[in-house]
């Protein structure tokens, strides 16, 4: 019989699922080799058909995005239970990914923006979501929203990491022919390359050995030089602290690596390293010009940390009797 397996999706947009699709032919012999026998976003699937497996009977589940409702909790529960291997499948389910940097505001914060300040809004009576509420005869109960945006591992086991915004295809058919065959790395592997991202970036050899920059660049203020390191042109690029695996896209097509593969192995917090390697570039000893340079930075937190705050150090930005 085939190995079964399963794919799921939490707090994340889609885009890990569309990853599958981009096999294009290949997704044949992923079909061929496995049996999917839970994918609710492409098939008619539903939880019965989960908690009708028994447990352990998954090869393997697949879990993309990061977790922020009871209700993702209870799905990444059951199917941990339900397999013998769980994969974090791409940065939100890895690292927290987008949804993650909702760790800098609070739940209250976030309902009101969404439900009473939007600009788009039309909302007179200023309604609220509410978890619990009456309607006629019966009791609607929804998912409870959590206070903090978690990676997946923060709430289940994890086995395998398999990182991406989205994950590249060729790393997704490698994870699950590697899974049919019996040839997965230890457990906690990355299934991804361990160095750095300028190892498979064109612009490698024009990368000065130490880049020195005057001033911070945004990629739409400037017409970059498609032949030169995009980071000794002062363009914030990660590719010196994000792990490989990708074909470096993003810098192929003469934009900044914005790091959503994640960090390398030896690295304990990816968005730290990333703030090292670049102030370490710049081109001054004054306290006043550095920190003129830093000022060119706008969004420090959206930069250094905008796939991996739930996973970092920080985790969250620390608010008064905030509940978790």
């Amino acid at each position: 019989m085939k190995p079964k397996v399963a794919f799921y999706w939490c707090a994340s947009c889609g885009g890990c699922e569309e990853a599958v699709v981009d096999l294009a032919e290949d997704v044949l012999a992923v079909v061929e080799a496995v049996d999917i026998v839970f994918w609710p976003v492409a098939l008619d699937f539903k939880r019965e058909d989960v908690d009708a497996l028994a447990d352990g009977e998954l090869a393997a589940s697949f879990i993309n995005g990061a977790v922020r409702t009871s209700e993702q909790q209870e799905m990444a529960e059951l199917l941990r239970r339900k397999s013998a291997a769980v994969v974090a499948f791409g940065s939100c389910a890895c690292f927290g990914g987008i949804p993650g940097l909702a760790n800098l505001y609070s739940r209250e914060e976030i309902l009101e923006r969404v439900y009473l300040e939007a600009p788009s809004l039309a909302n007179d009576e200023r309604t609220m979501p509410a978890q619990d509420t009456d309607v006629q005869d019966c009791h609607l109960s929804l998912p409870e929203f959590w206070g903090s945006v978690c990676t997946l591992d923060q709430v289940i086991d994890v086995d395998y990491y398999l990182p991406g915004c989205a994950p590249p295809a060729d790393l997704i058919k490698a994870a699950v022919m590697a899974l049919v065959e019996g040839a997965l790395p230890e457990k906690g592997a990355v299934l991804a390359p361990d160095v750095a991202l300028c190892s498979e970036c064109r612009h490698v050899a024009s990368k000065p050995e130490q880049p020195l920059i005057s001033a911070f660049r945004r990629p739409h203020e400037v017409i970059a030089d498609s032949d030169l390191c995009l980071l000794a042109q002062g363009l914030i690029c990660l590719g010196p602290a994000t792990r490989a695996g990708c074909g470096a896209a993003c810098v192929s097509a003469n934009m900044p690596c914005t790091g959503c593969m994640g960090p390398m192995s030896r690295v304990l917090d990816h968005g730290a390293k990333a703030l090292s390697a670049v102030a370490s570039l710049i081109d001054s000893t004054d306290e006043g010009d550095i920190a003129a340079r830093a000022g060119e930075i706008p969004d420090p937190v959206g930069t250094f940390y905008r796939y991996g705050l739930p996973a970092s150090l920080l985790h969250r930005r620390v608010l008064p009797d905030h509940p978790n």
